[in-house]
């Protein structure tokens, strides 16, 4: 029989060792536990972080303020972003500050995993023994998970630092969450796309975010025959399409730079709109396709739909800032995008939720680069 980890055991294990604060960025193989802490955690105990370097910061003000050890959940892409903190702030040479790291492990050496995550994969141990982290393996039994938990809380307590416990797939059980991003927007993500790939010219340039993003952009090319080499699917480096599109848009001012990405890949590296903003090409249009949720990942809230979009775009210096929540009114202030001057920014508000076969690019990301490219050249 395949054993897992009831969530509810988990979590009861972890408030016992009275580890009681949670923050993080979901993963889709913490999705179940992730949605058990969004239902179960205390008031103001759980904040799903901009990113997982800020992530460790709250857990660190949580330990400042009430010396409990908090839980920083994250991918192993994350423990990019949480190399600073981990480094300059939990360590023993600096303030000595323990906390526990639960680690979607992407990518692990033998199991089958998109591109984006073999490195990450097979480096991920060996990453967090040069952090000084120590780590173990998760179990899916319960008893075996609460003893690991035990050991790990010990560890962290003693050494005044970090301690990482690494989540294989499928290690939680099943946990359907009581709590929805509540939108009464009837737009899906895919329908938005569309509706943006409609309106460009076959000269101009997309660059679009990690995730289901890319693939209903890949896949909506292919039913209609368009030429794949005018987009640049972004795997993995969530929160920096931006950026890419931005460096393309300096380089190439004669085309067109569109950037099709989501809430919470702008909220990730929300500074990023700051340099759009100050340092934008007129040929640089930004598109942010806003369901309030990490969709990709099991569709956890994000703040997008507490914040004004727009207006921060403007207040980091786009030219022009507008939304919409319909086909129609995306069609019209996509004419409006493209007979303005740039940087300017488009948010477009729809519904979580996808296609169950929705399908995956069938080129490589080396092979869509290298087209990218001659595109761009040509």
């Amino acid at each position: 029989m395949n054993v897992k980890l009831d969530c509810a055991s988990f979590f009861n294990a972890l408030t016992s060792q009275g580890v009681g604060y949670f923050t993080g960025v979901p993963d889709s193989l913490l999705k179940e536990f992730c949605a058990y802490v969004q239902d179960h955690a205390a008031g103001g105990r759980h904040i799903i972080a901009a990113n997982e370097g800020a992530a460790v910061a709250l857990a660190c003000g949580h330990h400042l303020a009430t010396r409990g050890i908090g839980l920083v959940y994250m991918q192993n892409s994350g423990l990019g972003n949480a190399v600073n903190p981990l480094t300059s702030l939990t360590s023993p040479l600096v303030y000595g500050i323990p906390l526990l790291l639960l680690v979607g492990w992407r990518g692990e050496p033998g199991v089958p995993d998109e591109p984006q995550h073999r490195q990450m994969g097979e480096i991920t141990e060996a990453m967090l023994s040069t952090l000084g982290v120590a780590h173990s393996i998760l179990p899916a039994d319960d008893l075996e998970a609460a003893e690991c938990l035990n050991a790990a809380v010990r560890h962290c307590t003693a050494e005044n630092r970090p301690y990482a416990l690494l989540v294989k797939a499928g290690t939680f059980a099943p946990y359907e969450s009581r709590a929805h991003v509540e939108a009464s927007f009837s737009l899906t993500r895919e329908a938005a796309v569309c509706a943006v790939v409609d309106s460009l010219t076959e000269h101009d340039v997309v660059v679009s975010t990690t995730g289901k993003t890319s693939r209903e952009l890949y896949e909506y090319r292919v039913s209609k025959g368009h030429d794949l080499s005018r987009d640049f699917l972004t795997v993995g480096s969530m929160g920096h399409a931006s950026q890419i599109a931005l460096g393309i848009a300096g380089a190439r001012p004669e085309r067109e730079v569109y950037c099709i990405d989501g809430d919470g890949s702008t909220i990730m590296h929300m500074g990023s709109m700051a340099i759009v903003g100050t340092h934008g090409p007129r040929n640089f249009r930004h598109v942010i396709i806003n369901n309030g949720a990490h969709d990709s990942v099991g569709a956890q809230p994000t703040v997008g739909f507490q914040m004004d979009l727009p207006a921060v775009a403007v207040a980091c210096g786009y030219r022009y800032a507008m939304c919409a929540s319909t086909i129609d009114q995306i069609g019209q202030h996509m004419r409006t995008l493209t007979a303005c001057d740039g940087p300017v920014l488009l948010e477009i508000k729809a519904r979580t939720g996808s296609r169950a076969d929705l399908g995956r690019p069938q080129s490589t990301p080396e092979q869509n680069k290298f087209a990218f490219m001659d595109f761009l050249n040509a």
